[in-house]
């Protein structure tokens, strides 16, 4: 099945980052506007209080769940924002590293930043994804 999103990678920029600085998609495709995927279990509740971590596992659990209700999957994502609810960069770290390996090779331009609080009750991680898909 063909994707609709080209990463691409610039020579002029730092190869320290662990993603594409920039990604494309056809004017044919189909965007898909994914609302911040948070760390809440099935029944409402905040999963994984306290564990940076656990959150950010549980938030894209959720989003690869809003990914396949749209038609789409991880690799269909062109872009990210992870938000960390600490002033602790190890905190982000460790968001951004649960992130950053359930999506592979699939190394999409992202947004890494600490907030200060938010919206649900000992939330600590939200990602927020936008993705393109070619429908057949």
């Amino acid at each position: 099945m063909p994707r609709a999103v080209t990463l691409i990678r610039s020579a002029s920029l730092s190869d320290v980052a662990e993603y594409a600085y920039a990604a494309t998609a056809p004017a044919e495709s189909r965007l898909i506007f994914l609302a911040g995927a948070c760390p809440l279990n099935d029944d409402g509740s905040t999963a994984a209080i306290g564990d940076v971590a656990g959150q950010a596992a549980r938030a894209v659990e959720n989003m690869r769940t809003a990914l396949t209700d749209s038609g789409a999957s991880l690799h269909d994502v062109i872009s990210t924002r992870v938000l960390v609810a600490s002033h602790r960069r190890e905190d982000l770290v460790t968001a951004w590293e649960v992130v950053r390996d359930a999506f592979g090779d699939h190394d999409v331009p992202s947004t890494l930043m600490g907030v200060t609080v938010l919206g649900y009750d000992g939330q600590l991680v939200e990602i927020e994804a936008i993705a393109a898909v070619l429908d057949s």
